[in-house]
């Protein structure tokens, strides 16, 4: 028992030995890098730090791996090693495009799918990987539906959680705020893998399986998801989506069943993910476009943008898309006149706010000598200026 314990471990730490692990973790760096630069080009300071989205890195997605492994494991989806190292080669090519929304598995092994089907048995990427012929494609488009559902799960989950506002301009030539939601995440799966191992992980235990032996191995999957919103508020735009994956997942993971039975309906599970996921990011990118934007000036009141962390606002229990009716009793439409309103009581400040439904409710908070520069609200200002700044 000790040994099997202290082989697990060192499979465990076999994870540490993978370049996709490590391109993950970059990845996400660089992401909250250029978030940290856009933020500062629109407010003259940034929201939240280059580490917000390696910390979402690690969030849930350990957990969901740990699930779907015991459902690989149990379903016995064994794969070819070189189909694994297909698809990471797959993920690493279409992260450089830095669209985290391309990282969804049905893009990642969708096109590690027709690669495999079209040129599977061609000369030369046999050259590079013998084995990827010996695919079972039906296992391949099970994974696939499998790690879609993670996805939807995880866009529920924490997608919707700290977006970086931005400023964009409307159609109408107006500047307003947009949220822009980016994600990846790292999901570790227990895979029963097929093939002879490379000599770092020659000493896991093989296991019979027919005219095969398969071994068990940690594979790091990166699932993105990245969504502007400008006519809904985050929460409502992201809920939608991840719905939205969650029901083309299920719709995937039927056809990836038949396809156990009958081979040519895993061309149309692998199909149906690739242009189904393309065609609910379009949809979702419409269907917003189509509202018009939350984050404008309006006739009364002034909407909040954004809040910094640990700010003023924040304590005072203040809510990004709540608009900012009165302030110390004085209405307010503009940043001008909430920043003059503000200064009328420098030892308290009491907003009148409203929610999305319209339901008023009423913030107050003591305020130090100077601190109402310090309140922490993001909001868009005037047109002649494009550019807002905190409050």
């Amino acid at each position: 028992m000790s040994v099997w314990a202290w082989e697990a471990l060192r499979g465990i730490g076999s994870l540490l030995m993978q370049p996709l692990f490590y391109y993950g973790i970059a990845l996400a760096l660089v992401v909250g890098w250029r978030r940290v630069k856009r933020e500062r080009s629109h407010f003259y300071i940034r929201v939240y730090d280059m580490f917000q989205e390696s910390k979402f890195f690690w969030r849930n997605g350990p957990a969901a791996g740990a699930v779907l492994s015991l459902a690989a494991v149990i379903a016995g989806m064994a794969v070819p090693r070189d189909t694994i190292l297909l698809v990471a080669l797959v993920t690493i090519v279409i992260g450089l495009t830095m669209q985290m929304r391309l990282l969804s598995p049905a893009y990642t092994i969708g096109i590690s799918f027709f690669i495999i089907s079209l040129f599977g048995h061609h000369s030369t990427l046999q050259r590079f990987f013998p084995e990827l012929g010996r695919t079972n494609m039906a296992a391949l488009v099970i994974l696939l539906a499998l790690l879609l559902l993670v996805e939807g799960w995880l866009i529920l989950r924490n997608g919707a959680a700290k977006t970086s506002p931005q400023l964009a301009t409307s159609k109408r030539g107006l500047v307003v705020g947009e949220h822009w939601a980016q994600r990846l995440w790292f999901v570790p799966v227990l895979l029963p893998v097929t093939g002879e191992l490379p000599s770092p992980l020659s000493w896991w235990p093989l296991f019979p399986a027919g005219d095969d032996a398969y071994s068990f191995m940690l594979v790091p999957f990166l699932l993105g998801f990245s969504q502007r919103m400008q006519g809904l508020l985050p929460h409502v735009s992201v809920r939608l989506a991840g719905q939205r994956v969650l029901l083309l997942a299920a719709v995937v993971g039927v056809l990836a069943i038949i396809s156990c039975w009958y081979a040519p309906f895993s061309w149309i599970a692998a199909a149906l993910a690739l242009l189904g996921r393309e065609w609910l990011a379009f949809l979702q990118h419409r269907q917003d476009r189509s509202q018009p934007p939350y984050f404008a000036k309006r006739e009364q009141g002034l909407v909040i943008l954004g809040i910094l962390p640990q700010s003023k606002a924040e304590k005072m229990g203040l809510q990004i898309g709540e608009v900012i009716v009165k302030a110390n009793g004085i209405p307010v439409k503009t940043e001008n006149e909430f920043y003059e309103a503000v200064q009328r009581n420098r030892a308290f400040c009491k907003l009148e706010v409203a929610d999305e439904e319209g339901e008023v409710r009423f913030v107050q908070g003591a305020l130090y000598e100077d601190e109402h520069h310090e309140l922490g609200l993001l909001f868009v200002k005037e047109r002649e200026n494009r550019a807002s700044k905190a409050v």
